[in-house]
């Protein structure tokens, strides 16, 4: 009952964090509901409008962003019409990432899915929450004859729960270093200084760059803890035990991540901003010399025309303390999954396991018109991934970033995500301030502590 009480505080508290993650291009949405519970009372808004792939034997399908996500279905449906079965068919329905979250627990609550559509996408780090609060709204799909060894491990783990995996996954939010290399050729550095390096080799080139040209090497925004997750990640670390229970006190490579953030603002590396909309202006301006985030920023870097042949990507920084470090995380991202309203369990079974989960050439079509990088693995080793990106430095960044994302670490996710995210990152701006760091993290994990004592994971 416990789950049940809590759970619509749990989204409200989920929709009000989301505002940090609006750079997420097809992995978040923007367009956080003011009123869930209209939103919930309509599959449609006035926002939302319906595709459709025809044919006689159809699904149902929930997702958002007509530029990314909408078309990718298109195209998947299309392909298996083609190929497998040309009585096959899908409706799409635009449905905001936050509406789809909210529309689930409204079927969860009233204990009856059959609102639900066959298949839907939801982003990554939400999804632990509804599984655990509503286990019987999703098919299993462990024992399906998907092939989930093509997808990284890190990936993976948001939609496996007990073992068991429940969601494809679609989009890729692979952290990858993007920065200016005409300013770093002014100040002696090439973009291959910066590959396999540790947070204080970062540190101490950022620092030199800064000197020479009073550029800070990254921005951030002061009220999210989104770097900071992504270095925890990146050595297979999190704000997590096992059980989804907070892990804060004493969790030292939280700790080291922390002073490793404030270290970088204290040397001028780093340049904290105050919203969203300030951290993507420091990058389009030139006001800093790159960032450090998934890699879907890199759509919001190439809409500056001016850019083009000036920027190069690499991997990020590594930590020097903690045991598993890597150069790889993740940021961002979403998967799809069948509901327990799925009018053909199989058919949807086939058609994801055909598609997302099988088809390099759905990979290459998206690639041109969305920018959708692929977490499929074998996508990465394709010609279209292969060819080098003008923009990039002549690179061919997007097998690059495929290559990145099957190094990326899995770690410990939980159901209370976004509200221990955000206990998180109020300590990180008291630190910031002059506060205690033991102190701010104590106060941090009772608040996670009675988030999950509600939610009975104490």
């Amino acid at each position: 009952m416990k789950k049940k009480i809590i759970s619509i505080m749990l989204v409200g508290a989920m929709v009000a964090s989301m505002g940090a993650m609006a750079g997420c291009g097809s992995s978040s949405d923007s367009s956080s509901t003011d009123d869930t519970t209209s939103a919930a009372a309509e599959t449609e808004s006035e926002d939302s409008s319906t595709t459709s792939v025809e044919g006689t034997e159809t699904l149902t399908v929930w997702t958002w962003d007509a530029s990314f996500n909408i078309p990718a279905m298109e195209e998947a449906a299309k392909i298996y019409k083609e190929e497998v079965n040309e009585n096959f068919g899908v409706t799409i329905v635009e449905t905001l990432s936050d509406d789809c979250e909210t529309l689930l627990t409204t079927a969860g609550e009233a204990g009856d899915f059959s609102t639900l559509p066959d298949i839907v996408l939801m982003q990554d780090n939400s999804y632990q929450k509804f599984v655990y609060l509503y286990p019987e709204a999703f098919t299993d799909l462990t024992d399906s004859g998907i092939d989930f060894s093509n997808f990284p491990e890190g990936k993976l783990s948001y939609s496996i729960v007990d073992g068991k995996n429940y969601g494809v996954p679609f989009d890729n939010g692979t952290v990858v270093g993007t920065y200016r290399i005409d300013i770093l050729e002014e100040c002696g550095y090439t973009i291959e200084d910066l590959e396999d390096i540790t947070w204080d080799e970062f540190i101490t080139i950022g620092t030199d760059i800064y000197n020479q040209t009073g550029m800070a090497m990254i921005s951030s925004q002061a009220d999210s803890p989104d770097l900071i997750l992504e270095i925890l990640q990146s050595a297979g670390a999190s704000l997590f035990n096992e059980d989804g229970t907070a892990n804060l006190v004493d969790n030292s490579a939280l700790e080291e991540c922390i002073n490793y953030y404030i270290a970088m603002k204290e040397a001028g590396v780093l340049m904290e901003v105050n919203s969203w909309d300030d951290y993507v202006s420091s990058i389009t301006t030139g006001a800093v010399v790159g960032t450090i985030n998934g890699c879907w920023i890199c759509a919001t870097i190439m809409s500056v025309e001016d850019f083009s042949g000036l920027w190069d990507i690499t991997n990020m920084p590594a930590l020097t303390e903690t045991e598993g470090a890597t150069n790889y995380s993740n940021n961002g991202g979403s998967s799809w999954y069948i509901t327990a309203n799925c009018s053909d369990v199989d058919l949807a079974i086939d058609f994801l396991s055909y598609t997302f989960a099988g088809s390099v050439t759905l990979y290459e079509n998206i690639l041109p018109t969305t920018a959708a990088i692929a977490t499929y693995i074998p996508a990465g080793d394709s010609d279209v991934y292969a060819e080098p990106q003008e923009f990039w430095n002549g690179e061919a960044i997007y097998a690059q970033i495929v290559e990145y994302g099957a190094q990326v670490p899995s770690n410990n996710v939980s159901a209370m995500y976004y509200d221990v995210r955000g206990y998180v990152g109020t300590a990180i701006t008291n630190v910031v301030n002059g506060s205690d760091l033991a102190t701010e993290l104590e106060d941090a994990q009772s608040q996670s502590d009675f988030t999950g004592e509600n939610l009975g994971l104490q």
